[in-house]
């Protein structure tokens, strides 16, 4: 592994890797879950020491930061000055700069959007070697037509893919529509295109307060119908709105006996409000919790910013819950990604609980229900579970693009969902997207195997 101090030893060893033709691979702080950083030969090149808080600006509500800076960094430091930066993603150590490249999101981007709608500014380093800036509106295509003379002298020229993204919460394949900014062809590449080294962030002035519940229904209809409500309280200022299955439920009494035994769906919400009004908010939450057959009595409210910080914690013991089951089994979870316009989610729901029930098959569902997109686990428990598992996520994932949706809202494709991609964008998307990197990328020497086969570059 290489660890460039500087992005000039950055710059020198990628126009190594191009005249040798030697793979580099990308590492940032290895909390992606679709193997993109696990190198098919060549070098593996660490952004680990590139981990430096260039400046918070108050005042314009920005920072500038290196790639290798965590995201618990930032926060930590933003917070410091009464600033907010928005991201929350559920990994805190992962880099800056990976979460660029996938467009991470997190469960509070419910409100504010995934990681594309902080960034102003990026500085990166080509495959060849040349490093490039680009600032969000200083680079827009005519239509889909790209062309960009690099400071280096050299000339790209290449039509962006055809295809139309679905209008869902979206981590699949290059982001293109018609007149884009340039920048956001570079936001969720997955180290295909680009080595992001630096970038500038918008931020948000801190709230002055999160508050948080936890609301528990008997049967799993009443939890999405909750969840449908609370999304329509436009005037509430929700953060984010999670949903467990009963499997999660079950998972988290081992953590908390408080849970309650006869739950079979729960939403956790976070609302940012003023000091001294947690009192009122709570009245209607609970109001509406009742009105939607919640148990009023067993319902959760954060009375205080550590109970707040503790809900939070516990709504993330969910995913360290689910590798513990498969650390225990000794065989790999199959996970989805899936995200569904608004008006098709109930139905995406009822599908994942019916082809479970079904199946008999072991499983865990979470997620961001606000944003009509949940992790989906199956859990083989033996060896001829596994093709089984591997066939149901499959299942979902040509359920989810039919009604609209995307095989990715968050994670990316990596190197282990290039059938979804397909599945989602055909081998004519695929292809388009192969000709993109091929223009910016010409020795195909970046993250090789990440988005689409390595096979397809040659």
């Amino acid at each position: 592994m290489l660890v460039p101090e500087n992005v000039a030893e950055l710059s020198s060893i990628l126009i190594e890797c191009t005249a040798t033709q030697t793979p580099g691979t990308i590492s940032g702080g290895g909390t992606t879950t679709t193997g993109s950083r696990i190198p098919f030969g060549g070098i593996v090149v660490s952004t680990e020491k590139l981990r430096r808080i260039i400046d918070i600006d108050k005042r314009a509500l920005s920072c500038t930061v290196e790639a290798g800076v965590t995201v618990d960094d930032l926060q930590s430091a933003c917070g410091k000055e009464g600033l907010f930066y928005t991201s929350h993603p559920t990994e805190k150590n992962a880099f800056l700069g990976g979460t660029i490249a996938t467009n991470a999101s997190g469960a509070r981007s419910y409100r504010y959007g995934p990681t594309r709608r902080a960034v102003k500014r990026l500085k990166m380093v080509l495959a060849t070697g040349e490093i490039f800036e680009l600032r969000r509106g200083e680079v827009l295509l005519s239509g889909r037509k790209l062309a960009l003379d690099l400071p280096g002298g050299r000339h790209i020229e290449v039509t962006l893919p055809g295809y139309n993204m679905p209008d869902v919460k979206n981590s699949a394949g290059y982001f293109v529509k018609d007149d884009m900014d340039l920048i956001d062809l570079f936001i969720g590449q997955e180290g295909t295109l680009s080595v992001i080294t630096e970038a500038e962030l918008g931020l948000e002035l801190k709230p002055p307060e999160i508050r948080s519940c936890f609301a528990f229904f008997k049967d799993e209809e009443s939890s999405w119908a909750f969840a449908q409500e609370l999304k329509t309280k436009k005037d509430w200022k929700i953060l984010s709105i999670e949903y467990f299955s009963e499997n999660a439920l079950n998972l988290l009494c081992k953590k908390n006996p408080n849970v309650p035994q006869d739950a079979r769906g729960a939403i956790f919400f976070e609302e940012e409000g003023e000091k001294g009004q947690r009192y009122s908010s709570s009245d209607r939450w609970l109001k509406l919790i009742e009105a939607r057959g919640g148990s009023v009595d067993d319902t959760w409210v954060a009375m205080s910013e550590k109970e707040a910080l503790n809900f939070t914690s516990f709504r993330y013991a969910i995913p360290e819950a689910v590798n513990e089951i498969v650390k225990a089994s000794g065989f790999r979870k199959f996970s989805t990604d899936i995200a569904v316009p608004g008006d098709k989610f109930l139905e995406m729901m009822k599908f994942y609980k019916n082809t479970f029930r079904d199946d008999g098959m072991r499983n865990v569902i979470f997620g961001h229900i606000g944003e009509n997109h949940v992790h989906a686990n199956a859990l083989p428990a033996q060896e001829p579970e596994l093709e089984r598992a591997k066939s149901i996520c499959f299942r979902f994932v040509e359920k989810g693009v039919s009604l609209g949706g995307t095989v990715s809202a968050e994670h990316g494709i990596g190197k282990i969902k290039h059938s979804y991609l397909n599945q989602m964008y055909g081998a004519k998307g695929i292809s388009e997207m192969v000709r993109v990197k091929k223009a910016f990328d010409p020795g195909c020497i970046l993250g090789l195997g990440n988005i689409f086969p390595k096979e397809l570059l040659q």
